[in-house]
């Protein structure tokens, strides 16, 4: 059955042709029906409200069907729409059917045979519209929800611990229970340095079972209410509380650096060795909370310097002071 609510709107100059064309749908069935007598005037139309077809007299003047044809589908671009557009014309060369084709023109009414062709044609364009903006609208509502899921996602798909964004909010928790009850927050970035050669070695597959086997070892390297998170393919962040700032010193770290840095880890391509840099920012309650976004510039700034001097750099927030451990 055909949609008799289709909204459609026909272009043409000769009055008495748009006339004839409206009255022809309308004995149809067909209820929406708006006129233009000029291309102008249709896309005056047609921002104002969209069209599921379009019927356009391929010579007009000022702007002819297939110059219409183009402003509409940049319409349809900028709305996310389907319009169907069928021209109406005397030319039957396949030469000038190639060129409409090639203007974003979907189907044509030869004016010789219009009083034959029209509704079929119509008929055919109704089908093939709803489906269109149906399925134009079903793959929006898909992208919307996956935005959705993307932004309340907090786990690295691959490995299973924190993303970025699960440590940011676990940072932020951990700085507000220190400014509440005491202690000290820690804040470590573990970077693996060789992860762009062994990417350019291994296919994903084997990177993926590499990550796999990095964050298991760091799981056992770190306390159980530590929490760990990648950021990126080759960073993590583990994210703790100490009961006294004392505790934050390179003894604490030294563990889990070394855990990582150098061990080789056993994939289907076999043993893959690693190199890591390290470096940690800790804050106390004796001053001003700092932000998280601090937290992390300190943290990523001491591990240049990790990289530079080959050390494992602890970044006190209140002391403002760096030392090696």
């Amino acid at each position: 059955m055909p949609n008799l609510d289709l909204a459609i709107l026909i272009v043409d100059d000769a009055r008495f042709s748009s006339t004839i064309i409206a009255k022809t749908l309308a004995r149809a069935g067909y209820r929406d029906l708006r006129i233009a007598n000029d291309a102008k005037t249709a896309l005056s139309m047609l921002e104002q409200r969209k069209a599921g077809l379009l019927i356009a007299d391929w010579l007009m003047p000022e702007m002819d069907g297939l110059e219409l044809s183009q402003r509409v589908r940049q319409l349809d671009e900028q709305s996310n729409h389907f319009t169907y557009i069928i021209v109406l014309t005397a030319k039957e060369s396949p030469e000038a059917l190639e060129e409409a084709f090639d203007k974003g023109v979907d189907d044509f009414v030869f004016k010789s045979d219009m009083a034959k062709q029209l509704l079929p044609r119509v008929y055919a364009a109704d089908r093939l519209t709803d489906r269109h903006n149906a399925m134009l609208i079903a793959n929006q509502l898909l992208l919307e929800n996956n935005r959705h899921l993307e932004n309340r996602n907090i786990l690295d798909i691959e490995t299973g611990v924190g993303n970025e964004r699960y440590a940011q909010d676990s940072l932020g928790k951990l700085l507000r229970h220190t400014e509440a009850r005491g202690g000290a927050t820690s804040y470590m970035l573990v970077n693996i340095q060789n992860w762009a050669e062994i990417e350019q070695q291994q296919n994903h597959l084997i990177c993926e079972e590499l990550a796999v086997g990095i964050t298991r070892r760091l799981r056992t390297l770190i306390r159980p209410l530590d929490v760990l998170c990648r950021l990126s393919a080759n960073q993590y962040a583990i994210v703790a509380h100490f009961s006294h700032i004392d505790h934050c010193s390179g003894n604490s770290y030294k563990r889990i650096y070394e855990g990582i840095n150098g061990k080789s880890f056993r994939t289907s391509a076999g043993y893959i060795s690693v190199t890591a840099a390290a470096a940690v920012c800790t804050v106390d309650d004796s001053g001003p909370m700092p932000e998280i976004m601090d937290v992390e510039h300190t943290a990523q700034d001491q591990l240049l310097q990790a990289v530079e001097h080959n050390s494992l750099p602890i970044s006190r927030w209140k002391a403002e002071q760096s030392q090696t451990g």
